[in-house]
């Protein structure tokens, strides 16, 4: 549907109009390349890989395209990553560990198997960083945790070792909370993460370490784990793009917070980056079964490319009944909306049914069978309890038998409902967070409430991206998650292209 200049609410759904689009304009929150509100041709995605002067501020795409062809080798690659490492970490403290000596020889063997005529994958001769919380062969990882501070494992994650087949040289491990059971990144090993916005406040967590590394340019992705938001709340924190994929897309063989336990459907892994072109290269080499993680489905992934952004049934929503975001995000949602509103797409204003029961369900569900195994985790690391920041888990009363049918009996209610509403939509825009990125200690004390955003979708399992969209008063980054029908990570990554685009993507922290 095309913008309608009398749209009024139906049954609970509007349709955004002409008129809201002008009030978005005059709010001057939205980014320049949305002129006005004549529509415009059908809408062709396609791929940008120019390299920049600045090697470190190049994407994936460009990077891996630029070695193959010769125009830079990936010794040079890596050491412009390495100086940017060396430049902003003292700042950031993001990356924990560092590999720097066995990443510029795997960079060499790359330039000479070049030489050779050898192309080892998409990603030959391309750097990376990996959360700590994914074992690296070699590389001490920690998870966060103090028993394993010198734990070095055997063998790579599964995505990891997807990575490194794919000609990805690893360079360093990021900073995670203890298990990655936090909004914030700091531990009682490596301290705090800073964001590269303002070194006052948190890039998020529990991928913060590494959404803080990839905006401040000392690498080109790494890979997130979201269980409740991991990925999205440090991408809007930092300006990155970031997709927490459909559960059941990606291993996560491998990872410290592992697969199984009764939540085992709420935990995704994916990547980051600071383009969402990049997501779509890199989410196909991590997906798939890998004969070790028994919950993976072998689900072909489509192709974003084939997505028509201007025939899509888009429904948005800036308050999710649970907690009212900032009037700048708020905003933010409303610009995006009508981005795909202006190109043809049929856009409504309405929220899922149920959605307001989200956030109570996923507490409910995390408090009642969380404990038991983050105590499990706990020791088989080594950690004591005096030496975790997990406390809660140790004060939460232990829960009966019929409390936790009750929290699955609510949690199937709840996937439910939204499910339904899925049936007259393609895709969803709304917040990541009620709030920009926190200062330091902000989570300490606080309910969760503001997060609700991005755990309603871990609840449900959909995939779900982030991407830029705008600049708070303060001037940090505004992001917009993008959720789409299970198994339909193109269409989430065809949007995140689109918008991210039309809203300015990512912009380079003054670091």
């Amino acid at each position: 549907m095309q913008f309608d200049d009398n749209a009024a609410p139906k049954d609970g759904i509007k349709t955004i109009s002409r008129r809201d689009v002008l009030k978005v304009l005059g709010a001057g929150i939205i980014a320049p390349g949305i002129m006005g509100c004549t529509s415009r041709p059908p809408v062709t995605l396609t791929y940008r890989d120019e390299l920049p002067p600045e090697l470190y501020n190049a994407s994936v795409r460009a990077l891996a395209a630029a070695i193959r062809s010769g125009d830079v080798s990936s010794v040079e690659v890596v050491q412009a990553f390495l100086d940017r490492i060396e430049t902003v970490n003292a700042k950031i403290n993001a990356v924990v560990a560092l590999a720097g000596d066995e990443a510029l020889d795997a960079a060499r063997d790359a330039d000479a198997r070049l030489s050779r005529g050898e192309v080892t994958g998409p990603l030959h001769g391309v750097p990376m960083t990996i959360k700590d919380s994914l074992d690296t062969a070699g590389i001490v990882t920690t998870y966060g945790t103090k028993g394993r501070r010198t734990f070095v494992p055997p063998k790579d994650a599964t995505v990891v070792a997807r990575l490194k087949s794919a000609g990805a040289i690893l360079m360093g491990k990021t900073n995670t909370p203890e298990f990655t059971l936090s909004y914030e990144t700091g531990n009682k090993l490596f301290g705090v993460t800073n964001n590269p916005y303002d070194l006052t406040r948190t890039p998020g967590g529990s991928s913060g370490g590494a959404s803080a590394i990839l905006a401040a340019g000392g690498s080109p992705f790494d890979i997130g784990s979201d269980y409740g938001g991991s990925i999205r709340l440090p991408a809007h924190c930092t300006g990155i793009a970031g997709i927490k994929p459909t559960s059941g897309r990606v291993p996560r063989t491998g990872h410290g917070f592992p697969f199984g336990g009764l939540l085992d459907a709420f935990q995704q892994l994916g990547p980051m980056a600071r383009h969402a072109t990049d997501l779509s290269l890199l989410l196909p080499i991590l997906a798939g079964p890998d004969a070790v993680d028994p919950y993976i489905v072998p689900m072909p992934l489509k192709d974003p490319a084939t997505v028509k952004p201007q025939d899509l049934r888009v429904s948005f929503h800036t308050d999710n009944g649970i907690q009212t975001p900032t009037p700048a995000i708020s905003q933010v949602v409303t610009t995006a909306a009508a981005v795909l509103s202006d190109i043809g797409a049929r856009v409504d204003e309405a929220r899922p049914t149920g959605i307001e029961s989200s956030y109570d369900v996923m507490m409910t569900a995390w408090n009642r069978c969380d404990p038991p195994l983050i105590k499990k985790l706990l020791r088989a690391a080594g950690t004591s309890q005096e030496e975790s920041t997990l406390q809660w888990a140790f004060e939460a009363p232990a829960a009966t038998d019929e409390e936790i049918v009750d929290a699955f009996t609510r949690m199937a209610l709840c996937r439910s409902q939204m499910l339904s509403f899925m049936e007259s939509y393609d895709v969803i825009l709304c917040p990541v967070n009620a709030l920009p990125a926190m200062h330091h200690g902000s989570e300490d004390g606080q309910d969760l409430r503001p997060f609700s955003y991005t755990m309603t979708y871990n609840l449900t399992g959909w995939p779900g991206a982030v991407v830029r969209g705008g600049t708070s008063p303060e001037g940090l980054p505004i992001g917009v998650q993008i959720v789409a029908r299970p198994w339909r990570e193109d269409i989430v990554l065809a949007v995140a292209q689109l918008l991210e685009s039309e809203l300015g993507g990512f912009q380079a922290p003054d670091l």
